[in-house]
């Protein structure tokens, strides 16, 4: 083969999910859109907050196209990473600078980053499963391990012996994801407490640093009314890896940022790194345009509440069938408990009915599909009768 054979491999099989997206473009083309309940992708169905136009009205009637339009800096233009710092400081008590962000193209650019800067021989990442199927792509191509450790299926919180067991003088990192994709689990204060006291155990019994890569794209998207604990206010070696999809509904613009917590041991040597690794990877210059908008809306998010609305109508339609499910705290999906053992027969099944829902081998757990439920809410109201009819089709 004259190509790279991973490469090869990668780009021949789709991801489940991008595979499941398109099934139900060709099959809504076939019966119609409101015959197609697709809950595959977690597109943002809401739209961007008014600043994210006014922003861009303004900058684009207004400013200098060429200042505009043309590069930044490699890390970020410094005044928007100032207004991300001054955001930071003021919403979690944080004592950081421009010079600890990182602007990159969306939560997967950072990631990628990230890793890359953290990449050693031999290192591995623990992942918390269910987890984001790219991540073990992203860690696999930064030269390391990716270690699985599955979470409670109770309430998808750490499963610490579990967790304590996987670590070992080879860790370099923990990728965590609060709220989670794919449960929508949110990690408890308590939980996060008890992550930092272990790692830094871990540190001191191993004699080097071990990180917290938080991956954020969720943060804001909370129906609790409880704060997701912002990691580096609990363990010094911390990431934060963030993204603007998801807060103001920009999924399509690749806008996000990197932070490298000052608190963090030698952080200085570490954002090195990050620009290095931006540098290699060719992620540097995150677009000009939206680096500018976003500045102008950090304090901004779509309506959530419409999120909140099918989370409710969705969980209490499901349950009165009578299926099991894990009921979300944020992020805006579901896991539902399978009616068989296999997941995979379970979702071929479920299309039979038009249901496309995802299952949950890739995301590193057994006997669930998630549900992406930012969809219109006529859609839910829609499939709950092809939900009971499944449902109903297994108790024969």
């Amino acid at each position: 083969m004259t190509v790279n054979e991973r490469m090869y491999a990668l780009g021949s099989k789709r991801s489940e999910i991008r595979e499941l997206f398109e099934y139900g473009k060709k099959r809504i083309a076939e019966v119609g859109a409101e015959n197609v309940f697709d809950f595959s992708i977690g597109n943002p169905s809401v739209p961007a907050p008014d600043c994210v136009k006014e922003a861009l009205a303004k900058l684009v009637l207004e400013g200098d196209p060429v200042a505009l339009h043309g590069y930044t800096s490699a890390q970020g233009d410094a005044a928007v990473r100032k207004a991300c710092a001054d955001y930071i400081n003021e919403t979690h008590g944080m004592n950081c600078t421009a010079d600890d962000f990182y602007m990159t193209c969306g939560a997967a650019a950072s990631l990628t980053v990230s890793l890359n800067a953290l990449s050693t021989e031999n290192g591995e990442v623990i992942v918390l499963a269910p987890y984001f199927p790219e991540y073990k792509v992203f860690i696999t191509q930064a030269g390391m391990k990716c270690v699985e450790v599955k979470c409670s299926e109770e309430d998808f919180q750490i499963d610490f012996a579990a967790f304590e067991a996987a670590l070992n003088e080879n860790t370099k990192a923990v990728i965590i994801n609060s709220p989670n994709n794919p449960s929508g689990a949110v990690f408890s204060q308590s939980t996060i407490e008890k992550l930092a006291v272990i790692l830094n155990a871990a540190q001191e019994k191993y004699g080097k640093d071990i990180f917290i890569i938080a991956d954020e794209p969720y943060r804001e998207l909370v129906f609790t009314g409880e704060k997701v604990p912002y990691i580096p206010c609990y363990y010094e070696n911390s990431f934060v890896c963030y993204s603007y999809s998801k807060a103001l509904s920009l999924p399509g613009e690749r806008i996000g940022y990197i932070f490298v917590s000052p608190t963090m041991k030698d952080a200085g040597d570490v954002y090195a790194a990050v620009c290095g690794a931006g540098r290699a990877l060719g992620y540097v210059c995150a677009p000009s345009l939206m680096q500018y908008t976003i500045a102008q809306c950090l304090e901004d998010t779509a309506d959530i509440s419409i999120y909140e609305r099918n989370r409710k109508l969705l969980y209490e339609g499901l349950t009165d069938i009578g299926y099991t499910v894990i009921k979300p705290d944020g992020a805006f999906y579901m896991f539902v408990k399978t009616l068989e053992e296999d997941a995979f027969k379970f979702y071929e099944r479920a299309k039979n009915f038009e249901l496309l829902l995802v299952p949950s081998d890739d995301f590193g757990c057994k006997g669930f599909v998630r549900i992406s439920y930012c969809v219109d809410t006529k859609q839910i109201e829609n499939s709950l009768p092809a939900f009971k009819a499944l449902y109903e089709d297994y108790k024969k």
